[in-house]
């Protein structure tokens, strides 16, 4: 007998390179303008300020190889290709040197975004929970043990639409590396296990239509794809 007046929605979760078991997502955090070529396209001159975050629902993921449809209420549906972390360990106001330990995996990930729904937010001063938290907006490959790929401070980021290359950059040109988000972001949250972190794009962000294949690749990590299908 169910204590549930409707029944709970499925625990969202990830697969895990070599391993039948899931790793289950709790919440979804991303780091916006985290390099700096990117941040400039965008409109903003970056520095070394503390990084900035927003979020997207667990509900939001979808495996890598998936074809979504194009999303309600755009005309500018924009990739993103960015480094995924998964954390292994509770933190709370800690070192980068604690933060980096509890890193457990990383996964290639595409934060998909409402262009034209986030210009008119930041416009208004508005959130951008509808530009960034809709549904399928996290694309996500198998996660791979930290064990097995190293620190992930170095290596190439690219994506490519229908196999012409749009984004081209390295992990080594985040303004923020892997254990300063996770130190900063244990400063405003209690991190546990099952909370994942998109960490940012490389510039060369742009639009994709219905028909359109995404690839992406960051060395070391299984490679990305994704189709979109006609508007939604």
């Amino acid at each position: 007998m169910s204590d549930y007046i409707f029944p709970p929605a499925e625990q969202p979760s990830v697969a895990v390179r070599g391993s039948s078991a899931r790793y289950a997502v709790s919440r979804i955090f991303c780091v916006g303008r985290n390099y700096a070529a990117h941040a400039r396209e965008m409109g903003s001159d970056p520095d070394r300020e503390p990084p900035f975050y927003f979020s997207k629902p667990a509900c939001a993921l979808v495996p890598s190889g998936a074809t979504v449809a194009y999303p309600p209420a755009t005309k500018n549906y924009h990739y993103e290709m960015e480094l995924v972390v998964a954390l292994g360990a509770p933190v709370f106001k800690v070192t980068p040197e604690v933060a980096r330990a509890a890193v457990w995996g990383y996964a290639a990930g595409l934060d998909m975004t409402r262009r034209d729904l986030q210009t008119e937010a930041k416009a208004n001063g508005r959130p951008w929970d509808t530009a960034k938290g809709f549904d399928q907006s996290a694309i996500i490959t198998e996660l791979v043990r930290a064990s097995e790929t190293g620190p992930m401070g170095a290596g190439a980021i690219t994506l490519a639409v229908n196999g012409v290359e749009k984004q081209r950059g390295d992990l080594a040109d985040m303004i923020w590396n892997v254990a300063e988000i996770v130190a900063n972001l244990s400063q405003l949250y209690h991190l546990h296990p099952g909370d994942l972190i998109y960490t940012g794009t490389p510039d060369g962000v742009g639009p994709v239509l219905p028909g359109d294949v995404i690839t992406g690749e960051i060395a070391g990590l299984p490679n990305i794809s994704l189709t979109i299908a006609a508007r939604d």
